[in-house]
């Protein structure tokens, strides 16, 4: 069932929906195709509600100290006064203690990403280890430079025995490293979930329509999905088959993964011996930032979208959310053919075949979208289930954002039954807005929500942004039954 609301752009799958204050009467923004954390796209946020008249502000946080293309904000589990910041170019920045904030660079392996002049390559994701205190190893996802060409690698590295506060740039490991023909569609996110496995989103190679032909493949290369890894080899874990990216004996294959042992995908044939094993989910475009909520479980995804619409996924396993038979829960009409009186899918769904559908959607401007929608943005930036105390209004709630809009949206309450679905309705309503949000995180003392912002002179770029609430905020928006 969908909740459709006249003049809103926001589609929810089960759920009702709150229209954020002011969006029913914007304009829709002529933009282009938005390629994730598009910080060359040169496009303008979409019309709708000013920053100043929603529930929350997006504020300087860390003494407004800046930062390179921040792209993501990591803490390690247990510490409690440490931050870490992703600099896209190659670096983690750590700072020690957040009350009294001092940058230091804990990794630089600017060497390895090299011309990262494209705004979707270099250093995107950093996970530690469970046990990082005992084993003292984390793992960074990052494009590198070989030969002029691009690979997109895993890595293990080690903290320093001396020094907590810097990365040994000797101990690197690669687990995984695969030449990528594209800029573009990197993914980049890692993260261990409550199993101690570690996750590792992938997207489609890049290009524009999946080009390389990698979505609806588990026998092909490492594209357009989630993978899980047991990097500590467990007994009872299974050897990987092989595959030029795979560097032997760096991790192992959980035996529970859903295409262990498979002899078909999307009711074909595949040969067992060639199925990449590694894969958790499938159908993927380019899913920039996930996370495990704690409570549920559950692990919620933003993929990016392509010409018409950006979505979020309640990812589960051997889950297919259909990219690129299909973009969100629509069938893909390229820009092209979106236009076309009745528009032409890409390619037609073979027979039989279904999908996950996302949790929530939302369309581009000139997308094809039923008449009247508005702007609500080109690139979905993921975040998180917030469970603090700081902000009880968004407790329970999954905070994301858009790039390009710089809407942020609050989903919730996040309830979930016995078999790990969300259980109850569901709202979704904008409550901030900052442009240029490339990651989500957490203060390890406060537990206040962090943003961080790309360069752009316009909104305070290059730094991490904290929400607090708006002392004075529009009239509250009107409840819209499903």
């Amino acid at each position: 069932m969908r909740a459709t609301v006249t003049s809103a752009l926001i589609r929810l799958a089960c759920c009702a929906l709150i229209l954020p204050v002011g969006l029913a009467a914007q304009s829709p923004v002529t933009v282009g195709q938005a390629s994730a954390r598009g910080g060359q796209r040169g496009q303008r946020g979409a019309a709708g509600p000013a920053a100043n008249t929603l529930p929350f502000l997006a504020q300087p946080a860390l003494d407004n100290a800046r930062f390179d293309q921040p792209v993501a904000i990591v803490t390690a589990p247990g510490d409690t006064n440490r931050l870490f910041i992703i600099e896209r170019p190659g670096r983690i920045i750590v700072i020690p203690d957040v009350t009294k904030p001092e940058r230091i660079t804990f990794l630089d392996i600017t060497a390895k990403t090299g011309d990262t002049d494209f705004n979707e390559r270099g250093l995107l994701a950093l996970a530690f280890h469970p046990n990082w205190k005992i084993n003292h190893q984390f793992f960074v996802w990052f494009t590198a430079t070989v030969g002029g060409r691009s690979h997109d690698t895993l890595a293990r590295f080690t903290i320093s025995p001396t020094d907590p506060n810097k990365a040994d740039p000797a101990s690197e490991v690669e687990l995984i490293s695969q030449l990528d023909e594209a800029p573009n569609h990197n993914g980049g996110q890692l993260a261990f979930g409550p199993d101690d496995y570690l996750y590792v989103s992938l997207g489609d190679e890049g290009g524009a329509n999946d080009q390389y032909q990698n979505s609806q493949r588990i026998d092909k290369d490492f594209f357009s999905g989630l993978l899980r890894l047991d990097v500590d080899k467990k007994p009872g874990s299974l050897t990987p088959n092989p595959h030029p990216s795979v560097h032997p004996g760096t991790y192992a294959i959980p035996a529970d993964n859903p295409w262990v042992g498979a002899k078909s995908f999307n009711n074909a044939p595949v040969d067992p011996d060639h199925v990449h094993t590694e894969f958790w989910a499938v159908g993927l475009r380019n899913p920039w930032r996930y996370a495990f909520d704690p409570v549920t479980k559950l692990l919620w995804l933003a993929d990016v979208g392509q010409d018409r619409i950006e979505e979020v996924d309640l990812i589960r396993r051997g889950g297919n959310y259909g990219w690129n038979y299909r973009e969100a829960n629509d069938v893909f009409y390229p820009a092209a053919r979106a236009r076309g009186n009745p528009p032409a899918p890409y390619r037609p769904t073979p027979p039989g075949l279904t999908f996950d559908e996302p949790i929530f959607w939302y369309y581009h401007p000139n997308s094809g979208a039923p008449a009247g929608d508005a702007n609500f943005g080109n690139s979905i930036t993921g975040g998180f289930v917030y469970r603090g105390k700081s902000l009880p209004a968004l407790n329970e709630r999954y905070l994301f954002a858009d790039y390009v809009s710089g809407f942020i949206w609050a989903l919730g309450p996040v309830t979930a039954g016995p078999d790990g679905k969300l259980t109850g309705k569901v709202s979704a309503q904008v409550i901030a807005r900052a442009t240029g949000i490339t990651s989500f995180g957490q203060d390890p003392v406060t537990g206040d929500v962090l943003i961080a912002i790309l360069n752009n002179p316009d909104n305070n770029g290059g730094s991490i942004l904290r929400l607090a609430a708006n002392p004075n905020p529009a009239p509250a928006a009107p409840v819209a039954s499903p």
